[in-house]
């Protein structure tokens, strides 16, 4: 199992070119499902998540072909027929986002047979409210030996989703599957997050009308069938934020390109206020750091606007550094602070109750044996180790390899002393 080792001290100077979101990007493959005319996917990441959902929709039937465009790269999907509504256990444990296909199958077929999801172990995360709006949609579900059987024979048909709570999932699976109802349907307390302004544009451009995408209030009028068509996908504003939060840790001057800072303005709020000078471009930010100390500050995850639970443990691993007591309160998942205990094992000083960590600043860390819990968590252990003093080795790297597209490569470019080493023993075998 690969493992990545990084010497900490180096100052990080030069440029990191974003790629495409992958959150984004499964739920835009997914579409594809919706069609039997090509989807041509732009500024695609190359993560195993998508390798994944590749795998999956194959599966059902989709032709999947990757490329090198003039965009850089891109994914054609085209779905002619579904050969198999069924999605297996066996791929959809991989990664939950595949959940998503249900949707999908259900408005293009009538019937669809999903396994239950797998996933990152950072809470419950049930598939309740996804089930729930379908069955808004005239779907007759049935939970059967870890598996979901859904049933819309007469076709899918508008209806009104109010969401309980804010879910992102839930509401980009009922986006996917009320494209093609037959008449109107309203999603109230949707999510606002960037992601859902991306999905609707893909949508809108194979001939969907989805209206209100990024409020909370989403209208979709149901067509009777949609069309190929390409479509860029957006930014990955976890990336973006990661690689800032990188920077202001190992400090010197990094400009990252391809990207938007209104996708991430909250973050940048609190690294502001942290002591860390952000300035904003026509095509992303440049973020630097002269080595000033960086200052304790508090932060709320919240949905967007909000501060990203994506980001909440990166930022931990830069608070372990600043001067005084910062208070990190985890508001979306539970089961998320789970990087912590590795952080302390660098030396920082972290104390966890219930959803809310306190981290004590220290002068120093010290390089050590980390183990990764989850993609967010072992980006941060890969923060924290470009501070730390010494080589800093962080195991159960696949983690990172669902969600960071040539993070070393990245990295390296800009000073990192950063590698990967392949396969071999770790604290995880």
């Amino acid at each position: 199992m690969d493992r990545i080792a990084i010497t900490g001290g180096a100052r990080l100077n030069g440029e990191i070119p974003i790629s495409g979101a992958k959150n984004s990007a499964i739920k835009l493959m997914a579409a594809s499902l919706l069609t039997e005319e090509p989807l041509r996917l732009t500024n695609m990441p190359r993560l195993a998540d998508t390798r994944f959902m590749g795998k999956l929709l194959q599966r059902l039937g989709a032709e999947v072909i990757e490329s090198d465009g003039d965009d850089g790269p891109e994914t054609l999907l085209t779905t002619r027929e579904i050969v198999s509504a069924i999605a297996p256990y066996d791929l959809v444990r991989q990664m939950r986002a595949s959940f998503n296909v249900l949707g999908p199958l259900l408005a293009r077929e009538g019937h669809a047979k999903v396994s239950l999801p797998g996933g990152c172990t950072i809470g419950a995360r049930p598939v309740d409210l996804h089930l729930q709006a379908l069955e808004a949609l005239g779907a007759q579900i049935d939970l059967n030996e870890g598996y979901v059987y859904a049933q819309a024979p007469r076709g899918l048909k508008g209806g009104r989703i109010d969401f309980p709570i804010n879910s992102v999932g839930a509401t980009e699976h009922a986006m996917l599957a009320a494209v093609l109802a037959r008449g109107d349907t309203e999603i109230t307390n949707a999510a606002r997050e960037p992601e859902m302004v991306d999905l609707a544009d893909c949508l809108n451009a194979m001939g969907a009308k989805v209206a209100g995408a990024g409020t909370s209030i989403i209208q979709i009028q149901g067509v009777a069938r949609l069309h190929g068509a390409t479509h860029a996908v957006m930014p990955d504003r976890i990336e973006t934020g990661t690689y800032a939060v990188a920077a202001a840790m190992a400090g010197g001057e990094v400009r990252l390109t391809r990207t938007r800072c209104d996708f991430i303005q909250a973050l940048l709020d609190k690294m502001a206020e942290a002591g860390v000078e952000v300035t904003p471009h026509n095509d992303g930010l440049t973020v630097k750091r002269n080595g000033a100390r960086l200052k304790a500050v508090e932060v709320d995850t919240a949905p967007y606007p909000g501060f990203a639970t994506d980001l909440q443990a990166q930022f931990m691993a830069l608070m372990t550094l600043a001067e005084g007591e910062s208070v990190i309160r985890e508001t979306i998942f539970e089961n998320r602070f789970m990087h912590a205990p590795e952080l302390s094992r660098l030396g920082a000083d972290i104390t966890i109750s219930g959803g809310e960590a306190r981290v004590r600043g220290v002068a120093s860390l010290n390089a050590a044996q980390v183990m990764a819990t989850d993609l967010r968590a072992s980006v941060s252990l890969v923060i924290a180790g470009l501070a730390a003093e010494g080589e800093t080795v962080v195991n159960r790297v696949y983690h990172l390899d669902r969600g960071f597209e040539r993070l070393e490569e990245k990295l390296s470019a800009c000073g990192a002393q950063i590698r990967r080493i392949k396969g071999g023993g770790g604290e995880d075998e």
